[in-house]
């Protein structure tokens, strides 16, 4: 099956920086991308909008209630039956506690110099510096 065909997931994930310019980040529980760090997002699930997903996705992996801006970018990644396709959007914390939950086995906000000794998500580094969003501070 060429790549054109192969079934297409569509995910969200959400990136969010606080006022102090560090990004949020959480630590995956599970495959894809278990043991590794990356933004919060998940599938959109059917009947859902992008905006519904990200919401509910960091609610679920990171306690936090978000407003969401902006498409920010997409990739695509590969997945066991297909392919992912991400589409992330800047999103803005409205309230709640910070803390893991969902598959998400840590949760945290990251500066450059903690970011820089994470063990990240394929290509993760390079999109958010593509972007302009890496850690601001």
């Amino acid at each position: 099956m060429t790549a054109e065909r192969e079934p297409r997931i569509r995910c969200v994930g959400g990136i969010v920086h606080d006022s102090n310019g560090r990004l949020l980040l959480v630590r995956r529980g599970n495959a894809p991308g278990e043991g590794l760090w990356s933004i919060p997002g998940g599938r959109v699930e059917p009947g859902e909008s992008d905006e519904t997903a990200i919401v509910r996705e960091l609610r679920e992996e990171t306690g936090l209630s978000v407003t969401v801006g902006a498409l920010v970018g997409s990739v695509t990644r590969t997945a066991p039956r297909g392919v992912y396709e991400i589409h992330d959007y800047a999103c803005q914390v409205r309230s709640g506690v910070l803390r893991p939950g969902d598959d998400a086995v840590d949760a945290r906000w990251v500066d450059a110099a903690i970011l820089a000794t994470l063990p990240l998500t394929e290509m993760l580094r390079e999109t958010l510096e593509a972007w302009g969003q890496l850690p601001r501070s």
